[in-house]
């Protein structure tokens, strides 16, 4: 933890904490400076991420669950008595389809996590800081937000309208000092990806041979992006979907 880093004295909330880019961002968050809250469905991962961090600590959520967000939110309050900064990164992922014939079933819980926890929880985090004169909150979505997404429509479609709750959080809160923006990552090297390429092999490959980088992201490149927007040296960025896609046109 350091003293002048970017999230330096910063109270956060990471959502999708457990893995993946949550655990990277909760990591990169403390490194910062920031005392981080992990919020995630299983304790286990949790627990192990968290271990490693000093001042942090977790509380399982599940985030499609409006009950359970809310008591998240209020676990940060109850700890740390103000809630400064949050990362909306939970989500959850379903297996290739196209829109014809799309199970119900994978439809409701892409739009109950990836929608309705991102919503619900962008209300929960706006209610804990307007008594503390604002904060900074960043939502993930996804360069499938931003185009066609034929084998993960429900995906897309969802991510999409993270984009608009972003947007029109951003300009709601902003005369109380709350920024709202989110991260559109391109291909990162994650266990939703690893499990996309075993349902359709060689995606991975197929998208990366497009990418001008040449390569995937790792987590703790996205990361970083998330830690800039959330800090305070993006003091005049609100209402922004950030493309962070290695080049890969949008």
């Amino acid at each position: 933890m350091t003293q002048n880093g970017m999230l330096s004295g910063k109270i956060a909330l990471v959502t999708g904490a457990s893995r993946g880019i949550g655990a990277a961002a909760a990591r990169l968050f403390a490194a910062e400076g920031a005392t981080v809250v992990l919020a995630a469905r299983t304790e286990s991962a949790l627990k192990t991420v968290a271990a490693d961090l000093p001042g942090a600590s977790y509380v399982v959520a599940d985030l499609g669950d409006v009950t359970s967000i809310e008591r998240a939110v209020a676990t940060v309050l109850e700890r740390h008595g103000r809630l400064d900064v949050a990362f909306n990164n939970a989500a959850v992922g379903v297996p290739p389809h196209p829109v014809a014939g799309f199970p119900e079933d994978d439809f409701d819980l892409v739009v109950r996590v990836n929608l309705k926890g991102v919503f619900y929880a962008v209300s929960a985090e706006v209610q804990a800081m307007l008594p503390n004169g604002g904060g900074a909150i960043v939502n993930t979505s996804s360069v499938g937000s931003l185009r066609g997404n034929p084998a993960l429509p429900a995906y897309g479609a969802a991510k999409r309208a993270v984009n608009s709750i972003t947007e029109s959080a951003a300009v709601t809160y902003a005369p109380a000092g709350i920024r709202v923006n989110a991260i559109a990552p391109g291909l990162t090297i994650t266990e939703m990806v690893e499990d996309w390429n075993r349902h359709d092999p060689g995606i991975v490959d197929r998208i990366v041979a497009d990418n001008p980088l040449g390569r995937a992201a790792q987590p703790a490149e996205i990361a970083e992006a998330a830690a800039w927007l959330l800090s305070d040296r993006a003091s005049y960025v609100t209402g922004v979907v950030l493309p962070v896609t290695g080049g890969t046109a949008v």
